[in-house]
């Protein structure tokens, strides 16, 4: 049984880790960074309502039991905004 898989804070979905926003309080200096480091981690879908979602209800410092920065959210929505859409393919 593979044991990668995570839950979206905000939407709860289910997925690989690899489908997700890593966001991580490091455990030693208690900063919090995005997709790097190691300590309590949340997990976030790549889309514009779950960042919205969690940024509303401050879900991240909740889970985190950290304050979250502004700017954090400010560069999470910038990879959102670049983030490749998804394009339908026809034979």
């Amino acid at each position: 049984m593979e044991t990668n898989y995570r839950r979206c804070i905000s939407c709860r979905r289910v997925a690989h880790r690899n489908e997700f926003f890593r966001v991580v309080r490091n455990h030693q200096t208690r900063q919090v960074t995005l997709d790097e480091g190691m300590g309590r981690s949340a997990y976030l879908c790549p889309s514009a309502s779950c960042i919205k979602q969690a940024q509303r209800k401050n879900r991240l410092s909740r889970v985190l039991k950290s304050q979250v920065k502004d700017s954090l959210y400010d560069f999470l929505w910038q990879r959102v905004s670049q983030a490749p859409t998804a394009q339908t393919i026809e034979p």
